[in-house]
């Protein structure tokens, strides 16, 4: 095990740790309920990056501090906190539909669980993924391209469109998240956003695996 494999999963550890222990966990719940944008903001802006850091270890079988971390990190604390919002938009736009009687099985909490997570899927989600897209290609050119700026052109020509249509959005979003937010939902509230970032992580192994895998065979191709 290298000291990296340490690290990482100690602070995952401590995680878990701080949500076993009541007294932890009850004062970690009091302060996210208090202030939960600034909850959403840490709980993203760590979990999330460290899913980004697992997910270079996966593909480049070591640890690398890529540059521009603390702004990246960011970056997703900004995404939890949007995410703090719209799941309670979600939820609730959902309830009021099913009340009245513009979705079906009012009274069923999966299927309020599951609509929440569809339609924030098919239509807050993939903003989410151009986002978070944007917030990168923006904290890499400063570090890479002596801080030269950006264009609205150069963003969009900088993204491959097909990867992200073909793989995040047709598969990912649908075949991994919807399932995976709607077990969220079905979550007290106070645990939602947590158990998304923690979901994050998972988002930095998917992609990591994703891009070995197309390495490999490219490789094998050209062998």
């Amino acid at each position: 095990m290298k000291k990296g494999d340490f690290l990482w999963g100690s602070l995952l550890l401590l995680w878990i740790v701080i949500l076993i222990i009541p007294t932890s966990r009850e004062a970690f719940i009091a302060f996210t309920s208090t202030y939960p944008y600034l909850g959403g903001f840490i709980k993203f802006g760590i979990l999330a990056t460290m899913g980004d850091l697992l997910g270079v270890r996966i593909l480049k079988d070591k640890w690398i501090v890529p540059k521009g971390l603390i702004l990246k990190a960011i970056v997703w604390g900004v995404i939890g906190m949007v995410i703090t919002l719209m799941f309670t938009v979600f939820t609730t736009g959902v309830a009021a539909a099913q009340s009245q009687g513009i979705l079906p099985f009012k009274d069923s909490k999966l299927a309020r669980a599951f609509f929440g997570s569809a339609i924030m899927n098919v239509t807050f989600g993939p903003m989410i993924y151009i986002y978070e897209k944007f917030g990168d290609m923006l904290v890499n050119t400063r570090y890479e391209n002596n801080g030269s700026k950006l264009t609205v052109k150069n963003f969009v020509d900088g993204i491959d469109w097909y990867k992200i249509v073909s793989f995040s959005w047709l598969k990912i979003q649908t075949l991994v998240w919807i399932p995976c937010h709607t077990i969220v939902f079905l979550l007290p509230e106070e645990y939602r956003v947590l158990a998304a970032a923690f979901l994050s992580i998972l988002l930095g192994v998917i992609i990591a695996i994703s891009r070995k895998r197309n390495m490999n065979v490219q490789t094998e191709v050209e062998n």
